[in-house]
C-alpha cells in the first residue's frame, strides 16, 4: 500500500497517477475528507487531554486548600466523556481510512508507457522466429485429446470446467519441466528453493495485495472456523516468509524460487480461453521472488526477467517481451514485463510469464523491512516476482511448437536428461 503521509502530501500526484492507470473515479476525494476529519479529531482530543491535565492540577490545588472543587470536577467529567466519544469515533475513522488506502493501487514507475489495455503494451524484443510447418498446425488441446495424454472431459466430470487430467507422456513432460526449471534457477541463477504451504491465511493474502480487492478471484476454504485461502501463485506464501520481520543488509538480495500448484477462480474471465491449458482453475507454476534494497530493485527486475527468458531460450521456444502499459498494470505492480510465447495454432504470442517490481508496496502492507548499514531507523525492502515459468502453458507451447505431422510431440533437447530411464 502507499504511505498515508505520502498520499496526503502528494494528492495531485496520486490523483494524476491513478488517472494515468485509467482510474477516473478513485477514492482520493473521500480520503482527503476523512483524513482531515481524523486530524481535526486528533487535534481536539489532544487539546482536551491537555485541558484535563490542567484541570486535574487545579482540582488538586483546591482540595489542598480545602476549597470547593465541585464545578471543576464536573467539568473534568465532561471532558473525559468527550475524549471517550472522540476516541470511539477515531476507531471508525481509522478503519475507514485504512480501507481507502488499501484500495489504492501502486504508483506506476516513470518508465511505464501510457495505454488503456493490453493492445497498448510495448514490444521490447523478439527472440527466435515463429515456428512454421508444412502442414496445418493443431492446437495443444487437440493434440492432447487425440493421443489421449490430455483429458478435459473426464476432468470436467471430476471437478467441473477448466480442469485438465494429464496422462502418460503429458505427466512426464510436466514433471520434467518442473525439475528443469527448478534446477536452472537454483544451480545457475542462484535462487534458494523453498516449498511453501499451499493454503494461507487472510493476513498473507492481504500483504501481497490479493485481498481485499480480488476476493472473487480466489478459492477459500473454512475448516473448524479457520478461514484459509488456496494460493493463486507461490508469490503469496513466499513473499510472506519475511512478513513482520526486519532483515539485515547483508542478507539482501534474497532470491527464492518455488514450485507450487496454483488455484484461481478466474471470476472475471468467463468466455476467455475456455479450451486448453491457457486459463485453468488449477495449474502448476515455478515462481521467482526477490527481496532487494530500493536502489537495486530496477536492476534486479531486469535480471529476474533474463532468468525467466532463459527457460524459453533453452527450450528453443520463440517468444517476445512486452512492457505493460499503465492500463494493463496489475494492482500491486509499479512496472511489469510480460513474456509471451509463440503459439502456432493461434498464430499469436500468449503470456507465459509476468515479471514485476512492486517497490515497497507489498513490503509496507506486510511489514517487511531492513536496516541500512550505519542507520538506526529501518526502511521497507522492495519485492519482485515473476513466473519462471507457468508450467502448463510451457507444456502447451511445446505441444504446439514441437508437433510432428503424425501428431507425435518431439522433446526439446534440453529435457533429454529428464527423460532418461533410471529404473
Amino acid at each position: 500500500m502507499l504511505e498515508l503521509r505520502f498520499i496526503r502530501e502528494n494528492i495531485d500526484l496520486v490523483t494524476d497517477k491513478l488517472k494515468f492507470r485509467g482510474i477516473e473515479n478513485s477514492r482520493i476525494g473521500e480520503f482527503v475528507a476523512i483524513d482531515q476529519k481524523r486530524r481535526d479529531s486528533l487535534t481536539e482530543v489532544e487539546g482536551l487531554r491537555n485541558k484535563r491535565k490542567i484541570v486535574s492540577q487545579e482540582v488538586a490545588q483546591l482540595k489542598k486548600a480545602k476549597k470547593d472543587a465541585e464545578a471543576l470536577i464536573t467539568e473534568m467529567h465532561q471532558v473525559n466523556e468527550r475524549i471517550k466519544e472522540i476516541e470511539g469515533q477515531l476507531v471508525t475513522i481509522e478503519a475507514d481510512l485504512q480501507d481507502i488506502v488499501m484500495s489504492i493501487p501502486n504508483i506506476p514507475h516513470d518508465s511505464v508507457p501510457f495505454g488503456n489495455s493490453d493492445s497498448d503494451n510495448v514490444e521490447e524484443r523478439v527472440w527466435g522466429k515463429p515456428t512454421q510447418f508444412s502442414f496445418a498446425a493443431k492446437a495443444h488441446h487437440e493434440l492432447g485429446e487425440e493421443d489421449g495424454t490430455i483429458d478435459f472431459k473426464r476432468a470436467a466430470k471430476i471437478s467441473g470446467a477448466r480442469f485438465a487430467l494429464l496422462k502418460g507422456f503429458a505427466c512426464r513432460l510436466e514433471r520434467a519441466l518442473i525439475n528443469f526449471m527448478m534446477d536452472l534457477h537454483t544451480q545457475r541463477h542462484g535462487y534458494t528453493e523453498v516449498l511453501p504451504p499451499f493454503l494461507v491465511n487472510t493476513e498473507s493474502m492481504t500483504a501481497t495485495g490479493q485481498l481485499p480487492k480480488f476476493a472473487e478471484d480466489l478459492f477459500k476454504t473454512g475448516v473448524s472456523e479457520r478461514e484459509l485461502w488456496l494460493i493463486p501463485t507461490a508469490e503469496v506464501p513466499v513473499t510472506n516468509i519475511f512478513r513482520d520481520e526486519t532483515l539485515s543488509p547483508a542478507e539482501l538480495p534474497v532470491k527464492f524460487c518455488a514450485y507450487t500448484p496454483c488455484f484461481r477462480s478466474e471470476a472475471g474471465s468467463y468466455g476467455r480461453d475456455t479450451k486448453g491449458l491457457i486459463r485453468q482453475h488449477q495449474f502448476d507454476k515455478v515462481e521467482l521472488v526477490k527481496f532487494t534494497r530500493p536502489e537495486e530493485s530496477d536492476t534486479e527486475l531486469d535480471a529476474l526477467l533474463a532468468d525467466a527468458e532463459e527457460v524459453l531460450q533453452l527450450l528453443e521456444l520463440p517468444y517476445r517481451v512486452v512492457t505493460l502499459c499503465s492500463g494493463d498494470l496489475g494492482f500491486s505492480a509499479r512496472k511489469t514485463y510480460d513474456i509471451e510465447v509463440w503459439m502456432p495454432a493461434q498464430n499469436t504470442y500468449r503470456e507465459i510469464s509476468s515479471c514485476s517490481n512492486f517497490g515497497d508496496f507489498q513490503a509496507r502492507r506486510g511489514g517487511i523491512r531492513y536496516r541500512p548499514e550505519g542507520e538506526k531507523k529501518s526502511t521497507f525492502v522492495h519485492t519482485l516476482n515473476g513466473s519462471g515459468l507457468a508450467v502448463g502453458r510451457t507444456l502447451a507451447a511445446i505441444y504446439e511448437n514441437y508437433q510432428q505431422e503424425d501428431g507425435t510431440i518431439k522433446i526439446p533437447k534440453v529435457l533429454d536428461p529428464y527423460f532418461e530411464t533410471r529404473f
